[in-house]
């Protein structure tokens, strides 16, 4: 769920100019690297290791977005959006297969609806590093935006995270 969240990041930025965020992705480890000799078998080892770097944060750089501010409200949106759409996806599943599906599955189907509606919620909390303090940054006027910023840059909840 976290890597459709930070996929839908990645991509969004990629898309608004920014090309840190799927450039940026570490392959230099053994095990993670891009050649097709490491991988032969059938390239799903390859396929598994950018899934998995991309389940971190990824790196953005809003200085390479075409239209600064938009692009940032943009790409903050499409995190937790894409949490919404798994959610979607997920409860109707559940809803109109639900009763054939087995038990086991069935739970899983749920909890990742449950989760993914509570990553989208939580994330639209307006605290640094969050999405929401993104969003919210973007949408207030230029001169309160700076200053809050500044002031969740300073003082945000685990400011260090994005």
């Amino acid at each position: 769920m976290h890597h459709i969240h930070e996929f839908a990041h990645a991509y969004s930025a990629d898309r608004a100019g920014d090309g840190t965020p799927l450039a940026g992705q570490d392959f230099t480890e053994p095990d993670r690297s891009p050649g097709p000799d490491r991988h032969d078998n059938d390239g799903g080892v390859l396929a598994l290791g950018f899934w998995d770097r991309l389940g971190r944060p990824v790196p953005i750089n809003p200085y390479n977005f075409r239209h600064p501010r938009w692009d940032n409200l943009r790409v903050s949106l499409w995190g937790p959006l894409s949490n919404i759409l798994t959610a979607a996806v997920t409860g109707t599943a559940l809803r109109f297969w639900g009763g054939s599906m087995n038990d086991n599955v069935a739970m899983f189907v749920g909890t990742v609806t449950a989760i993914s509606i509570g990553l989208a919620v939580f994330n639209l909390i307006p605290i640094a590093p969050l999405d929401g303090s993104h969003i919210l940054s973007s949408l207030l006027p230029y001169e309160q935006a700076k200053h809050y910023d500044r002031v969740m840059g300073q003082y945000g909840y685990l400011s260090s995270w994005r």
